[in-house]
């Protein structure tokens, strides 16, 4: 044994130096170290984790967030993705409380020193990275089952709402066997907990074995659960279990590769949701969730490229962005197109057999896929994942004869207007394009690899339509010449255009307007094409769309007319779907009901309004408790049109409810009041005792969205309390999503 003489800390680097009185002989040797350490409260590493019992006494639980770099937090580590090991876990815990860690426990004994206190030692972790260790102390009940290939699938929930894990139990126990078949590599750990912790920063973060969420992205309560958070569920749970082999059994090499884990996981997680629930149309959602999204910020000139080198820790943070999520899962989505399924799944099992328990970069993942598919992946993928932005493709046709030829050319979009500047970047494009003839199916594929290209499409009649970016896959925007556009809208009118591509072309004129390239009013015409639109996805991207605008108006002479433009638009729809669901139908008419009706009482619709009034006055007074998924859109009107002892009552039904979702729900339209003392009442109490850290972000960030005036109040508090946040949040992105 040598004992060391001396730790030296370098607190800029997280760092600690071990000095010994000589010099250690090269080969394998034990560092033993005893560490202290504190259950923080900042969501962190090791830390508590606050909640209430059933009969209303406040407790804490001791619960773990290592990634990125919190390991270090809990136990001294080289805590860095690459540098694995084999984890032993004992924990020392009261007698009556839970324990868990990544591994089934193999041992519980008394501890010698105190009877109320038990040693529970785990099973050794496989080899395995440090951020991705965890443990969790407290009190919780659960649901188990087995998925059909033998792994113990267990949901942890606070006491006395086991139920509520049910839903999360039947999408997990889908979703392993799902996984083993795609990947064709078997789940490696015997068990696998879900649990919902109550102060928790993230969505859910995937530890082997032991996966940590947010109450409200994992308990489903089959009354109180509006549709929109049992999908959320499904694709968070989807999500992380993704990871499981994705992340956790190959790992990538360094954070500049996180968007690999990530976007990956991202994108998978929408394919397990197809899987287990078909009716959601899940992939039309991906497109305005992930896609849409991803091309806002990466049209910005401070956007970045998918992979982006990182020194420090402390920039880790940084890179858990939409551009690491959503623009990663689209352009994996885009490449699975471009690949096809079959070789697809081939080049994923080369890559997870090759690299198990070990570490990886993008380039092993495209020789994988390069082997597989005999498509020269590395060179097209660079041109998306190592320059930041995407090109948008200018289009113009001609007929002659009997074929009609197609002038593409490529340039870099920028939200900014048209790109000025020398050498503009270049993509490598794979374009697909359908005609009116069948619609859902490519009539031709090409990769575009250089700035211009004409192209022949054989035997298109005169009067038919040509379409680019068949299903919305690729990752780029379309303008098409004023002709094409008009030959287009027919298709939109009488749905022969697929629902995604009616989407993905109201979304990329919206764009085009607000980057000053084309009229807004030529947008505003093609909005009339969507009056027979029966598509939830649609409507709530133009939904979006449509209140970027009245916001941007909302400065101008002109708000009260957009806002009579919104009735008009969404009254028809309105009135076909009513307020009440009708028999035989399903999750997509609740969400495409309870989005149309927001959407109308937002904008002071009177029908809309005053019956928002009659059922809310109802719920409150509990003659007809309101469906969990007309609550969001009711409460958001009658605050938006309502006074103080509107808020007051709203405030009340959060301090009553039992459910984080609906605590959530309540603060998220919070923001919509109006008035100038009531947003300073609604600021005051994000930072209040009753909304919970993590919440804190969403409530603020509502006011900012909710009105003009919101948002010049929201940017003071926001100044005015930066100590408070800043210390609360530290360098978390909780901050970063703040601003």
């Amino acid at each position: 044994e040598i004992h060391a003489t001396g730790f030296n800390y370098q607190n800029e680097d997280e760092k600690v130096t071990l000095s010994f009185p000589s010099t250690l002989q090269t080969g394998t040797g034990t560092l033993k170290i005893d560490f202290v350490g504190e259950l923080n409260d900042k969501m962190k590493g090791f830390y508590r984790s606050k909640y209430t019992t059933p009969s209303g006494e406040v407790r804490y639980a001791a619960v773990t967030q290592f990634e990125a770099t919190d390991a270090r937090r809990a136990f001294p580590c080289w805590d860095e993705p690459a540098i694995k090991a084999t984890f032993d876990i004992s924990l020392v815990v009261p007698k009556d409380r839970v324990a868990l860690s990544n591994m089934n426990v193999i041992d519980r004994k008394p501890y010698p020193d105190d009877e109320n206190v038990v040693e529970v030692k785990f099973a050794r972790t496989p080899v395995m990275s440090t951020y991705l260790v965890a443990f969790v102390v407290g009190e919780y009940d659960f649901v188990e089952t087995r998925s059909k290939d033998g792994v113990c699938v267990r949901v942890y929930t606070p006491v006395g709402k086991a139920e509520q894990g049910k839903f999360a139990l039947e999408v997990a126990a889908k979703t392993l066997p799902f996984y083993k078949d795609y990947f064709n590599v078997p789940y490696p750990l015997p068990k696998i907990d879900l649990i919902a912790i109550a102060d928790f920063a993230a969505g859910a973060m995937e530890n082997w074995g032991l996966v940590t969420y947010r109450e409200t992205a994992l308990l489903i309560d089959p009354k109180n659960s509006c549709s929109s958070s049992r999908q959320w569920v499904a694709l968070v749970v989807g999500h992380e279990l993704a990871h499981q082999w994705f992340g956790n059994l190959v790992t990538m090499e360094w954070w500049t590769h996180l968007w690999l884990n990530e976007g990956f996981a991202s994108w998978i997680e929408y394919l397990c949701v197809d899987h287990c629930f078909p009716e959601y149309d899940i992939w039309t959602q991906f497109v305005s969730a992930d896609y849409t999204r991803a091309q806002e910020l990466d049209a910005l000139d401070n956007s970045h490229p998918i992979e982006v080198s990182v020194g420090h820790p402390a920039e880790v943070d940084e890179i858990f962005d939409a551009i690491s999520y959503s623009k990663g899962a689209s352009v994996i989505r885009m490449l699975h197109d471009y690949i096809g399924d079959k070789d697809f799944k081939k080049g994923m099992n080369m890559y997870l057999t090759k690299f198990q328990q070990k570490n990886a970069a993008t380039e092993d993942l495209w020789e994988s896929l390069e082997n597989a598919s005999g498509k020269p992946i590395a060179a097209v993928m660079n041109t998306w994942t190592k320059q930041m932005g995407f090109p948008l493709i200018y289009v113009e046709a001609e007929q002659l004869e009997d074929d009609r030829l197609l002038r593409l050319s490529q340039r870099k979009f920028c939200a900014s207007g048209p790109y000025v500047g020398e050498d503009c970047p270049q993509w490598m494009v794979p374009i697909t394009i359908s005609t009116s003839e069948d619609p859902n199916h490519a009539k031709l594929k090409i990769l575009m690899d250089k700035p211009e290209m004409n192209v022949v499409l054989k035997n298109v009649k005169p009067d038919q339509w040509v379409k680019l970016n068949l299903g919305t896959v690729g990752f780029y925007r379309t303008q098409y010449s004023s002709a094409m556009l008009e030959s287009l809208l027919p298709g939109i009118r009488d749905l022969s255009l697929p629902p995604v591509d009616r989407l993905g072309l109201q979304n990329d004129l919206f764009s085009l307007a607000r980057a000053g390239i084309i009229s807004t009013v030529e947008v505003l015409k093609v909005m009339e094409a969507f009056v027979n639109e029966p598509n939830y996805t649609v409507w709530s991207d133009l939904s979006c769309n449509l209140g970027i605008l009245s916001t941007l108006l909302s400065h101008t002479d002109f708000y009260e007319e957009i806002q009579e433009f919104v009735k008009d638009v969404f009254s028809p729809i309105g009135e076909r779907l009513g307020w009440d669901p009708k028999p035989g139908e399903g999750h997509l008419d609740a969400l495409l009901r309870g989005l149309v009706l927001g959407k109308l009482g937002k904008a002071g619709h009177k029908a809309t309004l005053e019956e928002a009034r009659r059922r809310f006055k109802d719920h409150v007074e509990g003659k007809q408790i309101l469906s969990a998924d007309l609550r969001s859109p009711v409460y958001l009107t009658v605050l938006k049109h309502g006074d103080g002892t509107t808020l007051d009552i709203m405030l009340k039904l959060h301090k009553q409810a039992d459910m984080q979702e609906e605590k959530n729900r309540i603060e998220r339209v919070l923001g919509a009041t109006l008035s100038p003392e009531l947003i300073q009442k609604v600021l005051t109490f994000a930072l209040s005792e009753e909304v919970r850290p993590q919440d804190t972000v969403s409530v603020i960030g509502g006011v900012a969205g909710g009105s003009k005036h919101g948002r010049k109040a929201a940017w003071k508090f926001i100044k005015d309390n930066w100590e408070e946040l800043y210390n609360r949040y530290q360098g978390g992105f909780l901050i970063s999503r703040l601003i």
